[in-house]
């Protein structure tokens, strides 16, 4: 018996990896992220699946079903939006399961920002605009730890992904205007690659206004960053007189 820790990914199913896809359809059991993860995804289950709606379960509660399971010889799939690595609190799942000798396993899946990236058209690094990219949120009920505020992030002018913060889109683009300046590429995806996905795009000083106005306040993200409007800018990786390990530089 094993517990599958699998990335139901942002919500397309055609997102999903095969693994992960074939993971599914042979569920017995599922534990899955309430309406975090699509409907299109959940009715890939087979119809005869126990299934367990997380949202409304404590960890004890997830972990006694892993339990049962266990008894019953059969195999748990723990459905997880995006990628189970990213805010996925499944490290406090895999120490549960640890203290009884549950075996498990990580499926990885595709994160909201790469899913926002390719709804916008955009690369998050461009040559000499953004070579760094921050995956971030900031304080709700979880503190940030030291350090790691986002005033602080923020300096290095790299392109900052934040998820779990539409609620406060607001103010997170005023904290940004001093460093990015007023008129930084900002945008917000809600529901990326879902048929219901919305993108509104603009500035940091307009995209807190045109959130508010279309009433996206959750389950959705932040991109920001001058590269989100750089795509002027050339890669010297494919230009014909830069050399590399596969390929000679033409003559000029």
């Amino acid at each position: 018996m094993k517990v599958y820790f699998v990335g139901a990914g942002p919500g397309d199913p055609e997102l999903l990896t095969r693994r992960a896809a074939r993971l599914i359809a042979g569920a017995q059991v599922c534990i899955y992220a309430g309406s975090l993860v699509s409907q299109e995804i959940i009715d890939l289950l087979p119809e005869d699946a126990e299934r367990h709606d997380s949202a409304g379960m404590t960890l004890e509660q997830t972990i006694a079903v892993c339990r049962d399971a266990r008894a019953a010889e059969q195999d748990v799939i723990r459905l997880h939006s995006g990628e189970p690595a990213i805010y996925g609190a499944i490290g406090e799942q895999m120490a549960a399961l640890d203290r009884y000798g549950i075996d498990y396993e990580v499926v990885p899946g595709i994160s909201a920002f790469q899913a926002a990236a390719a709804a916008l058209r955009v690369e998050l690094t461009m040559p000499e605009v953004s070579q760094t990219v921050i995956l971030t949120r900031i304080a709700g009920r979880t503190p940030m730890p030291a350090g790691q505020e986002l005033t602080r992030l923020a300096v290095s002018r790299a392109t900052l992904c934040l998820y779990l913060s539409t609620d406060r889109i607001g103010a997170i683009c005023e904290e940004l205007v001093p460093v990015y300046g007023a008129e930084c590429p900002a945008a917000l995806v809600y529901h990326a690659s879902r048929s219901d996905q919305q993108v509104i795009r603009g500035t940091l000083s307009d995209l807190g206004r045109k959130a508010e106005q279309a009433g996206i306040r959750k389950t959705a993200i932040i991109l920001v960053g001058n590269a989100l409007g750089a795509s002027s800018r050339t890669s010297r990786l494919y230009d014909a007189t830069f050399s590399h390990g596969y390929r000679k530089a033409e003559e000029p």
